[in-house]
């Protein structure tokens, strides 16, 4: 771990940033998550693993997955940080996730503290954290349980879609998993509206492992989220922002809330959530980097009490060494200074790639089924999400599965592929 300590006669005014190094990699995504993710969510594989330096020798790592962060951050903003004092550019969110984070490494690591003392008092000793699961048949959900179960993990972050039955899959993950783990279930609002929510997720209220709902329909609905609190026993979690904080708070739309946001943004939400006094998670995306990095920001934060969201666990390496390790649902944070990790070289060397990375949807068409023979073809995964957000297909049956047509040389193959290019192709029993 890092273990630098500032010598005396180091002048905090000479402390500067004189490089910022990004290295891009594609990290591979673990067995069982591979293909799903390759169907849903392609381009999380690529990564920028930042390297900030300085003056005085120290340097900070950081991260951003490309595809999906709070922010990137341009060139013109990493050539501003040159030459600034880190502490300088701590709160900095225009700067971007991964050359954020590394600031805070090398702030932390001059000032010889761990990160999470520079945010605060630490309120605990390890930060809870969930596992993440992208929409799934049952059998590969119930796989992920047995696989997260094994790696430390209590609670289950799964992505709750119209293409599957949820209920099934759920019911797939507690077999594979056991009574004591916790589900939350996210449907980022394809449940479309109350009605169809309340009978959704009232089936799901009949597994007792089922915790937490986030956005189940629009969080801009007031009346349809204000129906379900009153509705439902389970807790419902909003990202924050959407409403309003305020009127969040006065209508009573959630119970917490989900934060994803750069340094400034996040503590400055967190301190809203403990004024009045509602939970959140922290949700920031990466490996062991930007683990970390959550993991701080996770026992500094008072109200930081539902398991974060990292992802971590889908990715084949945690490109950090040591490995970050989960016990009974938590990651322990120490006081080595700075993130308290080291970046693995080995690692970034395998998975180097020259940018940019395009992502390339390989040649697959998704078919839905439901039990009545119905059936829906779709040419990518854009275009199912975007047929049941428009209300194309129905929403919360049971019995509806999503299978993947693999181009296997077949002229039925071809057809059907020319034909899903102009949109969805269904057909009736």
């Amino acid at each position: 771990m890092p273990t630098h300590t500032p010598a005396r006669e180091d002048s905090h005014m000479d402390f500067r940033i004189t490089d910022i190094e990004v290295v891009t990699v594609d990290v591979p995504f673990t067995e069982v998550a591979g293909p799903n993710m390759r169907r849903a969510m392609l381009a999380w594989s690529v990564s920028e693993i930042v390297r900030v330096k300085t003056n005085l020798g120290l340097v900070g790592v950081g991260e951003t997955i490309v595809n999906y962060t709070w922010s990137r951050g341009s060139d013109e903003k990493k050539r501003e940080a040159i030459g600034r004092n880190p502490y300088e550019l701590l709160y900095r969110d225009d700067l971007g996730a991964g050359v954020q984070i590394a600031i805070w490494d090398l702030a932390a690591q001059y000032a010889g503290v761990p990160v999470h003392a520079l945010l605060g008092e630490k309120v605990r000793d390890s930060a809870p954290i969930a596992w993440w699961c992208i929409d799934m048949p049952p059998a590969d959900w119930a796989d992920e349980a047995r696989r997260a179960v094994a790696a430390g993990y209590t609670t289950f972050k799964l992505k709750g879609r119209p293409w599957f039955d949820i209920v099934e899959q759920v019911e797939a993950v507690v077999a594979a998993a056991g009574s004591d783990v916790l589900i939350d279930v996210d449907f980022n609002d394809f449940l479309l509206d109350a009605d169809n929510a309340l009978e959704v997720c009232g089936a799901l209220e009949q597994i007792p492992n089922v915790a937490i709902f986030e956005t189940p329909i629009p969080q801009g609905d007031i009346d349809g989220n204000k129906r379900l609190r009153a509705e439902l026993k389970s807790e419902i979690a909003h990202h924050m922002g959407s409403p309003p904080v305020p009127v969040a708070a006065r209508e009573g739309v959630c119970d917490g809330f989900v934060l994803c946001a750069g340094a400034d943004r996040i503590t400055r939400q967190a301190h809203a959530a403990q004024e009045l006094e509602m939970p959140f998670w922290i949700q920031l995306v990466g490996t062991g980097i930007t683990t970390a990095w959550a993991s701080h920001l996770g026992v500094a934060l008072q109200n930081a009490t539902w398991p974060a969201i990292t992802c971590m666990n889908i990715y084949a390496d945690q490109m950090v060494t040591p490995s970050l390790d989960v016990n009974d649902g938590h990651i322990e944070v120490g006081d080595d200074v700075g993130l308290g990790i080291h970046l693995d070289e080995d690692a970034l060397e395998r998975f180097r790639v020259q940018p940019p990375v395009e992502a390339e949807h390989p040649r697959w068409i998704h078919t839905v089924t439901f039990a009545d023979g119905q059936t829906a073809h779709y040419r990518n995964a854009d275009a199912y999400r975007q047929d049941f957000k428009a209300r194309g297909m129905p929403v919360g049956h049971r019995d509806v599965r999503l299978e993947t047509w693999h181009d296997d040389g077949s002229e039925a193959f071809a057809d059907m592929l020319t034909r899903v290019e102009d949109g969805p192709v269904r057909e009736a029993n």
